[in-house]
């Protein structure tokens, strides 16, 4: 299982800015983040579902 930061996130997602990615949170358009000690990440796997999932719907 691989995680990924806010940084990497952001990367794999075009570049989206760090409020954009909380709103698609609040939203359920991507997984929320789980946080391991002080520092938030996101399980790669969940995302790319999301992803597919929301390519999915829009065709």
């Amino acid at each position: 299982m691989k995680y990924l930061n806010l940084n990497q996130l952001s990367d794999k997602l075009g570049g989206r800015s760090r409020s954009s990615l909380y709103r698609d949170v609040d939203e359920k358009r991507i997984p929320a983040p789980i946080k391991i000690g002080q520092r938030l990440y996101w399980v790669e796997s969940a995302v790319d579902d999301a992803i597919a999932s929301a390519q999915q719907h829009a065709a």
